[in-house]
Order: C-alpha cells, then structure tokens, then sequence
C-alpha cells in the first residue's frame, strides 16, 4: 500500500499577503520617521474635516500612526506583529480582516482604510462588513493612490519588480473606487486630492485639493450609505 504524500496546507490570501508586514514591521514603522510623504498623506486626510462620533475604527491599522495622528482609538490588522507597535501609540487593536469585521451591527462611528485597499481580497465583502458595522450616517474613508497615476505606475512598477511590500497589491482608478462604492450601496460626499509632485521630485509639503483628480498620487474619499427610501 502507497503512502500518502502529505499535504502542504494552503495559504490563506490574507496570510500572503500580511507575511511581509509581519516579518518587516519595524523596518515599515520606521518609513514614517520624518516622512514627508506622510505629511502629506495625512494632511489630505485631514482637509475633508469629517466629524465623527466614537468608536472609530481603522482597518489595515498597521503601526498605527495614523490612527494616531487622527486620534482613531482601535484598528485592525491581519499582522500581529504591527498591532503591538500600534497598541504602544495608544491604538487597541485585535487580528482579523477587512472582510470579517468583529464588530457589532451598527456600532462603529466611522471607518478608516488607509492604503489597504490594494490588499482586500474581497474590496465588495469589506463594504458589505462596513454596511452592517457603521452606525446610520457614519463616514467610511478611503486614502489610496491611483493605478493611472505616476505614483500608481511606480508602485505598479515596483510590483513587477517583485517588492516584497507590493507583490499581493492590486491597484484601482478613481473610476473602479466609485463603481465599487456605488455597487455596495455608498455615496462619496467629500474628496481631496494631492501629490502631483513625482516620485522622483518630491521636495516639499503639498496641501490637498478639493475633488478626484487621477494624476494625483494619493486620493482620499468620504462616503455613506445611500439611505432607502
């Protein structure tokens, strides 16, 4: 009688693609030291002056500094290892994923994914999640870098290039974005673009402009659900 061979268990796609964070999160937390670019990013963010009432949450928290610096008090991330440098800047955080949120019907104020949307496996499952998980009129805020954009094509680049931070990366244009958004029941009531400097010649600090533009390098957008009627 032949023996079995055994069998390699299969990798789940947000155990792939969360891996890198995992073994290189010091080396990501460190990116933001100084960081121009998050200055930038985060400035964006800031410019739509969205209020939102507590618990809010960002999904993809990594280290945290996000959530910090716009005072989000939980995260999640398929990263254990991120979650702990996040718990140290005052974020709470558990394990789990975009698609799964472990949170009450109803029970979130707002919902941040910043830079994560590249990684869902599932972008439509998430917003699902986000329909049950927010409360009536809560915000979901979405940063992310256009495919078509000279930031998009050097990530894109980058993702041939087999970086280990990009290889699970699947980027999306402003079109896509709101189709998505659309088909999942939400409506994008603010937006702010900014980033038109290059990858190659970023210099200074840029602030945000109002609106989607695909040749910026990062795009925020605010959204809620369409209310029935």
């Amino acid at each position: 009688m032949r023996a079995e061979t055994p069998q390699t268990p299969k990798i789940a796609h947000w155990q792939h693609s969360s891996q890198v964070f995992e073994e290189h999160a010091a080396e990501y937390d460190s990116w933001f030291e100084d960081s121009l670019l998050f200055a930038i990013e985060k400035a964006a963010i800031q410019s739509l002056d969205i209020t939102f009432s507590q618990p809010a949450l960002e999904v993809g928290v990594g280290p945290g500094r996000f959530a910090q610096a716009l005072q989000i008090p939980f995260g999640i991330d398929p990263a254990r290892t991120p979650l702990s440098l996040a718990q140290k800047r005052g974020v709470a955080g558990c394990q789990a994923i975009a698609e799964k949120l472990p949170f009450a019907t109803s029970s979130l104020g707002a919902i941040f994914l910043l830079f994560t949307l590249c990684f869902l496996k599932s972008p439509s499952h998430f917003l699902a999640e986000c329909r049950r998980v927010l409360q009536p009129d809560a915000p979901l805020i979405i940063g992310f870098v256009p495919a078509e954009s000279p930031w998009g094509r050097n990530l894109r680049q980058k993702k041939e290039n087999r970086h280990p931070f990009y290889q699970a990366a699947r980027f999306s244009t402003i079109a896509q974005v709101q189709r998505l958004l659309t088909k999942q029941g939400f409506h994008i009531f603010k937006s702010a673009s900014t980033l038109y400097q290059t990858p190659e010649q970023l210099a200074g600090f840029e602030p945000a402009k109002a609106g989607l533009d695909e040749q910026a390098g990062f795009v925020v957008v605010a959204a809620r659900q369409q209310m029935s009627r």
